[in-house]
């Protein structure tokens, strides 16, 4: 369903413009020029409204997020709930992931989070899927020698193709579940969406990948 244009969009996203990256080049060769420390810096590809980039940086304060959306209509309410947090550890980039093929950044990140990404259901669309393995190697580039993909999905179809992508370019796959919310697994951060489906009973996938 696409999401109505917020109103006053514009004005609220300038009033937030302090948690923007606007100057792309600016991170294009060196993300370590976002902050003005040198944490670890994490990666979340498709923030939507922000719960979760909001909730792990408040979890996180000794770690650097920065968070990239396309969609400017939940990308303003994401940067609305990290400014009402008063965050000094969150940064918002407004572009595609696909992007990210120009980076050739000093400064790797350390994890790069995937939430819940559009599943591209028809086969002719998997290569616009965010496993598929045209992103995993833009992602190899940009992450450290022990960097993470941290993956949730509550597409069982989506999650068994990341699955067998992750495998077919040779990363290293731990905590795997096939039932997020039933399993023992600790410190898990919800998403929008992950809460509204979950109340449903419906179950959340989800790996981490290494290269």
């Amino acid at each position: 369903m696409r999401m109505r244009k917020k109103k006053h969009r514009e004005e609220r996203l300038s009033e937030c413009s302090a948690y923007f990256i606007d100057d792309f080049s600016l991170i294009k060769d060196d993300i370590k020029n976002v902050f003005d420390n040198n944490n670890p810096i994490y990666l979340e590809i498709g923030c939507g409204k922000g719960r979760f980039i909001t909730e792990t940086a408040s979890l996180n304060p000794d770690i650097n997020f920065i968070a990239a959306e396309k969609n400017l209509d939940v990308l303003v309410l994401a940067a609305e709930k990290v400014k009402n947090a008063n965050l000094k550890n969150v940064k918002f980039i407004a572009i595609d992931a696909t992007i990210f093929e120009e980076f050739n950044t000093k400064t790797k990140f350390d994890r790069i989070y995937i939430n819940f990404c559009d599943p591209w259901k028809k086969k002719r669309q998997a290569k616009r899927r965010l496993t598929h393995e045209r992103f995993l190697s833009i992602y190899k580039n940009i992450l450290s020698e022990n960097g993470e993909i941290h993956f949730k999905t509550d597409n069982v179809d989506l999650f068994e193709f990341s699955l067998n992508s992750f495998s077919d370019y040779g990363l290293r796959l731990k905590n795997i579940t096939l039932n997020l919310h039933q399993s023992d697994f600790e410190g898990n951060v919800m998403t929008e969406y992950e809460e509204l489906f979950s109340k449903k009973g419906q179950p959340i996938y989800r790996c981490e990948a290494k290269f």
